[in-house]
């Protein structure tokens, strides 16, 4: 049965009114999802639009962490963070990762007061960052401090003679590639790397 004018006109006029509701349904949820947002990080995604202390966990191994670094400047340049608590529980890690956060919560205590806890473990690079707070909070049990550097390395000389291998090699230098697994550390070479381990260590 063909459809008069008047039908089709009717389903134009239904279509337009459910593309309109469409629309507006979707802008209100867009705009629920950024109000959501706004509240709870602020306008500057840092915190909540209220005055707050913000509270930031460091755990386990410390590497360099980029992600952690801008999120302290965050922090920093946050008018509505009043302070900060760095919720320590970590081992230590890299010198140059324990180094780039120390140096940013140092930044960061210079604008906002900065209170280090200690969980059960705030060791070398851990105890590091902890001490460039403004107070350390810890509990009886907690294990703080044993600031040094540490470099480890096998010695399978041994294994290889067992097996007959030897290690054939042309060096630029005495002291290029040491130490090395495959020989014994000589006097100079062991120098050499405790020379390495105090320079990081001062």
């Amino acid at each position: 049965m063909a459809l008069r004018a008047d039908d089709l006109i009717d389903r134009r006029r239904l279509r337009r009114k459910l593309t309109f509701w469409r629309v507006v349904a979707i802008g209100i949820i867009a705009l629920g999802v950024i109000a959501l947002s706004t509240w709870f990080y602020g306008d500057d995604f840092g915190g909540s639009t209220v005055d707050h202390i913000a509270k930031v966990k460091i755990e386990g191994t410390i590497t360099e962490d980029e992600e952690l670094i801008k999120r302290l400047e965050t922090i920093r340049l946050s008018s509505k963070v009043k302070g900060v608590i760095l919720s320590i529980d970590s081992p230590g890690g890299t010198t140059v990762g324990g180094e780039s956060i120390y140096e940013e919560v140092r930044k960061l205590a210079a604008d906002k007061p900065v209170v280090a806890e200690v969980g059960t473990l705030a060791a070398s690079a851990g105890y590091m960052i902890a001490s460039a707070a403004d107070h350390i909070v810890a509990r009886k049990t907690s294990i703080v401090g044993s600031i040094g550097v540490l470099i480890q390395y096998p010695d399978v000389s041994g294994l290889m003679d067992k097996l007959g291998v030897k290690l054939e090699e042309v060096k630029s230098s005495p002291l290029k590639a040491a130490p090395s697994p495959f020989k014994p550390t000589n006097d100079d070479e062991r120098a050499m790397v405790r020379k390495l381990i105090l320079d990081s260590y001062n």
